[in-house]
């Protein structure tokens, strides 16, 4: 018999993340860089 795992999900959570989670994804995201060379793609920090 199949088990509907998604109806544990209709609760409605409130995240509340630290604010040096937030900085720390930020920052990462502004040091990312990805390049597109024909069908290749290249990521990488830049730190």
């Amino acid at each position: 018999m199949a088990h509907y795992y998604t109806e544990n999900f209709s609760k409605e959570t409130s995240l509340k993340p630290k604010k040096e989670t937030i900085d720390f994804l930020l920052n990462y995201s502004k040091a990312l860089s990805v390049i597109n060379y024909k069908k290749l793609q290249f990521e990488s920090i830049n730190n």
